[in-house]
C-alpha cells in the first residue's frame, strides 16, 4: 500500500490489516507520518509471521509504559498499562479493513510516556551492547572466538588483541593451545590450562567426522 487513504489512515482509526509477509494485525493508529509512509500503531492483536522482522522495515516497543497524569501526584505517579508500539512502513501492508474510529489513543491530558524510564532501557542496552561487542576479538580466527566463549562460561575473559586475557592474569597466545598458555600464579595459571584443554576437547568433539 502507497501512502494512505484519508479517513482510514486518522489517528485514533482501528485497521485490522496483513502485511506482505502474513503478518495479520489489529491495531489503532496512533500517528502517520507521511513523507517516510510509516505508521505507528497501537497494537490491540497480532498474529507475527517471526520472519517478519528479518525483512520488513519495522521496529516493535514491547513495553511503552504509560501514566495516568490524572493520577500524578508530586513525587509519584499511577502506573498505566503497557501497550505494544509497533512502527510499520505502510508499503508493507498488503491489505487492510477499517474497523472503527476510537478516541485519541494518546491523549495528552490522559497519560505521557515515561521518557526517563525509556532512556533508563535504552542506556542500559547500549551498556550491554558495549559488553557483548567487547567479546568479540578482532583478526581471530572462528576457532579462537569458540574457545574463548567457551572459556568465558567458567572464567573471566576478555581480549588484549589476539591474546585472551583470563582473571585478568593469564594470557593465552594463539594457537590458544595449553603450551600457550603464560603468567599469573601456578595455580592460576595451571587451572586455565586445564579448562582449556577440556574446553578444547569438547570443541572438537562437536566436530562431524
Amino acid at each position: 500500500m502507497e501512502g494512505g487513504n484519508g479517513e482510514e489512515l486518522a489517528v485514533g482509526c482501528v485497521l485490522s490489516l496483513r502485511t506482505t509477509l502474513g503478518d495479520e494485525i489489529e491495531g489503532q493508529i496512533i500517528a502517520y507520518d507521511r513523507p517516510s509512509n510509516i505508521l505507528v500503531i497501537h497494537i490491540l492483536l497480532a498474529l507475527v509471521n517471526p520472519m517478519s522482522l528479518l525483512f520488513l522495515f519495522d521496529v516493535s516497543l514491547s513495553s511503552i509504559l504509560f501514566f495516568d497524569r490524572s493520577a500524578t501526584q508530586e513525587g509519584s505517579s499511577k502506573a498505566g498499562p503497557r501497550r505494544n508500539i509497533r512502527l510499520l512502513k505502510a508499503n508493507y501492508i498488503q491489505d487492510f479493513t477499517y474497523l472503527r474510529k476510537a478516541g485519541d489513543p494518546i491523549d495528552p491530558n490522559k497519560c505521557y510516556i515515561d521518557l526517563a524510564g525509556l532512556q533508563a532501557r535504552e542506556e542500559a542496552s547500549m551498556r550491554q551492547a558495549e559488553i557483548e561487542a567487547e567479546r568479540i576479538g578482532v583478526g581471530v580466527t572462528s576457532e579462537a572466538q569458540s574457545i574463548f566463549d567457551a572459556l568465558s562460561k567458567t572464567l573471566p575473559v576478555h581480549w588484549d588483541k589476539t591474546v585472551i586475557v583470563v582473571m585478568n592474569e593469564v594470557r593465552v597466545s594463539s594457537p590458544y593451545l595449553p603450551e600457550n598458555v603464560s603468567g599469573g600464579t601456578p595455580a592460576a595459571n595451571d587451572r586455565v590450562k586445564k579448562v582449556l584443554d577440556f574446553e578444547r576437547k569438547r570443541l572438537q568433539a562437536r566436530v562431524p567426522g
